[in-house]
């Protein structure tokens, strides 16, 4: 009995070998070599020799600072104000090597807000990847929620025994099967400014009077008309996981409720729901680490503009990484969202967990 135990853990040691040992190969190694190339200030091409650095590539990406600026006051001590606005000192004269405010040196300023006369200013090291992070994270919250609950009720919808609902499902799938690259140019032509085919479809519903909007090229749409996108184009995949999920409940709990007097919406909370929870779970991690790993979209529409609006992170990695030839900027970023996606993945798997 234990050498026939024995053999069959000895097989499957070595049917897990080859799966076990792409991981290593392709995950775990770059993943290391990444968190040494940030403590480092190696240079995809650069006549200097690689030195060790530390944490400073952190420090210059996550460095944050509150700084309060006072209005500028005239003789009389009151506030200096031209055409109608309180005029301030030049923040430069505070973060370019003064000895008063060394840990504001080099900083430069990300958002403010006013506060009474004085001015608070939030300052970054790094200002790009900042406005990088914030939107990678916007991106994820509006995604997660979003993309699963359309899925959910696309999913809901198709889960009947109908007539050509086979048709309905291959229609909301084929976004999936298609090139995220070709998906984006297509987008993109939807998006022109010009004669793009939203433009059109706004102004013919409006007679006219809509006037056509540089949707990618405007910092306060572009963002939003990329997640527009993003969702239309990935939620045929999470349908499918929700479809497979409905179909592995148990028909006789739909009779119960049904002969029950249930009402549908009383019989998805207490049957169709509670069977959905594992694929619940399932689908929130995935759209969530598919939402952090945002790139193609980025890269074909926007290149991270207008003025830095759509910046995410893995294009903020691989434009220094391969752009600029900074590899060790690159593997910091790439190190920092892999903490940020493992840390609220244990999170989502913790609030989700079975509870006696």
């Amino acid at each position: 009995m234990a050498s026939k135990l024995k053999q069959s853990n000895r097989a499957g040691w070595l049917m897990a070998l080859p799966g076990a040992g792409l991981i290593g190969l392709f995950i775990i190694i770059p993943f290391v070599l990444a968190f040494a190339f940030s403590l480092t200030n190696q240079r995809l091409a650069s006549p200097n020799p690689t030195e060790f650095i530390g944490l400073e590539n952190y420090s210059e990406l996550l460095g944050l600072a509150v700084f309060t600026l006072e209005p500028e006051r005239d003789d009389a001590g009151n506030a200096v104000v031209e055409d109608g606005e309180i005029q301030y000192p030049r923040l430069r004269k505070f973060t370019r090597k003064n000895a008063e405010f060394p840990h504001l040196d080099g900083k430069r300023e990300w958002f403010s807000w006013q506060s009474g006369e004085n001015r608070t200013v939030v300052l970054a090291s790094d200002v790009v990847f900042m406005k990088a992070l914030m939107n990678t994270i916007l991106f994820v919250i509006v995604v997660a929620p979003l993309q699963s609950a359309i899925a959910l009720t696309l999913a809901l919808l198709i889960n009947q025994k109908l007539r050509g609902i086979s048709l309905f499902r291959a229609i909301y799938f084929m976004p999936v099967v298609v090139s995220i690259v070709i998906v984006s140019i297509l987008w993109k032509f939807i998006y022109s400014p010009g004669d793009g085919l939203l433009n059109n479809i706004l102004s013919a519903f409006t007679f006219g009077a809509f006037e056509p909007h540089d949707w990618l090229g405007d910092t306060s749409t572009a963002l939003g008309s990329i997640i527009a996108m993003s969702i239309w184009q990935g939620v045929g995949f999470h349908m499918v996981i929700w479809l497979s999920g409905l179909q592995t409940i148990s028909p006789t709990l739909y009779e119960a409720a049904e002969i029950e007097g249930s009402k549908k919406w009383q019989t998805f909370r207490y049957v169709t729901w509670p069977g959905l929870r594992n694929t619940a779970v399932l689908i929130l991690i995935v759209i969530t680490m598919q939402a952090f790993a945002l790139f193609a979209q980025i890269d074909v529409m926007t290149q991270g503009g207008p003025l830095d609006s759509t910046q995410v992170l893995v294009f903020q990695a691989v434009e220094r990484g391969y752009g600029k030839q900074d590899i060790s900027g690159g593997s910091t970023i790439s190190v920092i969202l892999f903490v940020i996606v493992l840390s609220i993945s244990f999170v989502q798997r913790w609030l989700t967990r079975e509870r006696k």
